[in-house]
């Protein structure tokens, strides 16, 4: 019988698996490695000493700096910057917003209480019409003398410094928004509506007329038409159609 034959009689220790990494660059750290020394030709070749562990360790995967796919590129403390910055402009517009809307609320307030003011001060003042009225009246029929004059003239100083302002008088423009008027006449005189009679006269405060004027209004009458001029006397025809002769004596002779 023939015997088994076997592959690995006749041969040798196996040689360990050497694997040297030529890269130029370390792919742990990233860096240019040195270059090797070259090798002197008169040496020969030289054998590398067996390493303990033939088979070289597998290289680690590089890690990327960059950020991956879908990753932000921005840092945490720039995003936390950013917040607060953007948080701070809310801040401030809503700030900013709140004092416009303070101080449009303190003019309406300014507003609405001089408004309060001026409409009990010409309430007041209303009530005090009748009394200046019979002051006028007494005026004018010689009445007001003495201490009651004196009295009338504070009373009627004091209520014009406070924004008292009497009209209508004769020779004003008539205007319906001030005057009322009770009575109508015409007259050529006039170039148009005008006040020539005052019943009683108005008052304004301030703005706010209290009391429109009773007057009498006078409008425009225009003139009577031009007489037509006369016309000249008739004229005698001809006679035998000759024309006559204004101051020329006929002789009889020659007729």
């Amino acid at each position: 019988m023939t015997g088994r034959y076997d592959e690995t009689e006749g041969r040798g220790p196996e040689e360990p698996v050497v694997v040297r990494d030529q890269r130029r660059i370390d792919p742990l750290t990233g860096e240019v490695r040195p270059a090797a020394p070259a090798a002197d030709p008169q040496d020969g070749p030289k054998h590398a000493a067996p390493s303990e562990d033939p088979v070289a360790p597998a290289p680690e995967p590089a890690t990327h700096a960059g950020p991956g796919l879908g990753d932000s590129i921005m840092d945490d403390s720039v995003m936390v910057a950013t917040g607060l910055e953007k948080e701070l402009a809310e801040r401030t517009a809503d700030l900013q917003r709140l004092q416009a809307e303070y101080a449009n609320y303190r003019k309406r307030v300014d507003r609405d209480r001089e408004q309060v003011v001026a409409a009990a001060k010409a309430a007041v003042v209303g009530d005090l019409l009748p009394l200046l009225d019979d002051l006028e009246r007494a005026e004018q029929h010689g009445d007001l003398t003495g201490a009651f004059k004196a009295v009338g003239e504070k009373l009627v100083g004091s209520l014009q410094r406070s924004g008292l302002e009497p009209f209508g008088a004769e020779g004003e423009a008539f205007d319906p928004s001030v005057h009322e008027a009770v009575q109508h006449s015409t007259s050529p005189d006039v170039a148009g509506p005008t006040v020539t009679t005052v019943m009683r006269r108005g008052y304004r405060f301030g703005e706010r007329v209290l009391r429109a004027a009773l007057v009498g209004v006078t409008d425009h009458e225009p003139g009577a038409a031009p007489a037509p001029e006369a016309q000249a006397a008739p004229v005698d025809p001809p006679v035998g159609g000759e024309l006559p002769l204004d101051g020329e004596l006929f002789d009889e002779n020659n007729r």
